[in-house]
């Protein structure tokens, strides 16, 4: 294994946690038998959510990858069936989140055979030939988005303003959440469809390098990497081994280790000519224009005290969790908390028919409830300062979301914390800081919300003012026109026609005023 040395930057705070990554690492990924059922929301993006085709209803034949709901706008993608199957109901069902909510679904039952119709995109492997505004378009189609776990439309992120060039293209391989595992054993067996992933990427964006960032507890799989890279022969290409340190994964936080470039507050990395994608949507992004492949799965780590036999699996998506569970050789005595994601950044789920979205790397179920210990007050002994890896006061956020100060909490740089948990995790007081900044920034975004659409209805209603004072304008205009022409004019027949129209207009006139006197009266 051959790496070129290449300066890295360290991040501030951060910590070094137990791994428990490798009791999901003995044994090759692998594919489990079709649930009976699939549930395929329509929302698994960040975005606007997609529209349901008008041939798919209830009782319908679909085949592996045909569209079910279609993008209703550049932020959002199109969605797909999974397998081959009937539809047997569009409803709410329970979803991945928090708070166990309900959203529009796709009730999937499959027909074994996993046929694939027709459905199948026009492939093309000859990418390079091709416009990379016809790639994007196509990333979008295939329902491609980000499989970090921020799930931001692929095709947004990969279409590169004039103005903005993008100098380096990050592949995220770090993976740095204590227990989960997929993107490792993704790298480990299909590095090579990484690298021609990263490839196509390269030729929509036009990047000089594109870096791989590995952390180094990952040892089989920057090996794997290494090796697919050299196969390509793809000089620009470089796999880079990164510090094991929580949250290296994090976009911001990688790129600044690999680059040294720091993304403004409230700006993107585009800003500083990086882009940054996981390795999964890599190969996503390899299937959806090379085979014509819409994005139909994803790799899971199944994990935890509460499971018989922790492992990976590629799962499409829909499939509920229990059904993981189930092939994961069954849960344990342990098994009492149920989440999506790792210990620092997951979420809870209260359902096990909750599906796969894109958005889940992990599935992990262990005996650790949530507020075990009762939180106590602040001592403000600054720990949380110290831990927080993007240079917040996080002491000082919770202060402000608490007594509901957001004002101050967007002046002190609330929208920059990634809720990486790490202030949470070294907090004596045992305060839960990450779900007070979650409150403060739902209720800033509904601020903003309420009052865009006050300045929209504002807009309307000045519009429409505008729009009576102009018919009123142009009325009198045309009636001092008429006037003028009555009396200019030395033809009898027009004068007397325009004498005529001007008495009907003050016959209209007095009428409308005698009618509005009239319900006056009444009144």
């Amino acid at each position: 294994m051959i790496q070129t040395l290449r300066k890295l930057w360290r991040n501030p705070g951060g910590l070094h946690l137990a791994e428990n990554k490798d009791i999901s690492t003995q044994c090759p990924s692998r594919q489990i038998p079709l649930a009976a059922q699939l549930v395929i929301p329509l929302l698994q993006h960040a975005g606007e959510k997609p529209k349901v085709v008008t041939n798919v209803n209830v009782g319908a034949y679909v085949y592996k990858g045909q569209t079910l709901a279609v993008a209703q706008s550049n932020n959002s993608v199109n969605v797909h069936a999974t397998t081959s199957g009937t539809i047997s109901a569009i409803e709410l069902r329970p979803i991945a989140h928090p708070s166990g909510l309900h959203d529009l679904c796709v009730v999937l039952m499959p027909d074994g055979k996993d046929a694939w119709g027709d459905s199948r995109l026009p492939a093309y492997p000859n990418y390079t030939e091709i416009d990379p505004a016809i790639l994007r378009q196509r990333v979008k189609d295939a329902g491609v988005v980000g499989m970090g776990g921020a799930v931001f439309p692929s095709a947004v992120k990969l279409n590169v303003r004039p103005d903005k060039p993008i100098r380096t293209l990050i592949l995220n391989g770090a993976e740095c959440e204590p227990y989960i595992s997929c993107d490792d054993m993704l790298m480990r067996e299909q590095a090579a469809e990484i690298v021609a992933g990263a490839q196509v990427m390269m030729h929509m964006v036009k990047p000089q390098e594109c870096l791989i960032g590995v952390e180094d507890n990952k040892p089989y799989a920057i090996a794997a990497m290494q090796a697919a890279v050299d196969a390509a022969q793809d000089s620009r290409i470089q796999v880079v081994a990164v510090p094991t340190l929580y949250p290296s994964g994090g976009a911001k936080q990688l790129t600044f280790i690999l680059t040294g470039k720091e993304v403004p507050s409230g700006g993107r990395s585009s800003d500083i000519g990086v882009v940054c994608n996981n390795v999964a949507t890599a190969r996503a992004i390899y299937h959806a224009v090379v085979h014509g492949e819409p994005s139909l799965s994803r790799y899971v780590t199944v994990t935890g005290n509460g499971i018989a036999q922790p492992c990976n699996l590629e799962v499409p998506f829909g499939t509920p969790i229990s059904h993981l569970a189930a092939h994961a050789g069954g849960t344990t005595p342990q098994a009492k908390r149920w989440r999506m994601g790792g210990p620092m950044m997951g979420i809870t789920l209260h359902d096990p028919a909750v599906p796969v979205v894109k958005a889940m790397n992990c599935l992990l179920i262990n005996d650790e409830l949530e507020h075990t210990q009762a939180a106590m007050p602040c001592i403000r002994c600054g720990r949380c300062t110290d831990a927080c890896p993007t240079s917040l006061l996080p002491q000082q956020l919770y202060w402000f979301a608490r007594a509901k100060e957001f004002d101050k909490a967007k002046a002190h740089h609330l929208s920059d914390c990634i809720e990486c948990g790490c202030c949470e995790y070294v907090c004596p007081s045992h305060i839960p800081l990450v779900s007070y900044y979650r409150f403060a920034k739902a209720e800033i975004r509904a601020e903003r919300t309420a009052k865009v659409k006050a300045d929209l209805a504002r807009e309307r209603h000045e519009f429409h003012l505008e729009r009576l004072e102009r018919a009123k304008r142009e009325k009198a205009e045309k009636l001092a026109k008429h006037k003028e022409q009555a009396q200019t004019t030395t033809d009898d027949s027009k004068k007397a026609a325009i004498q005529a129209a001007l008495d009907r207009a003050k016959a209209k006139k007095a009428e409308a005023a005698a009618q509005t006197l009239s319900e006056d009266t009444t009144a």
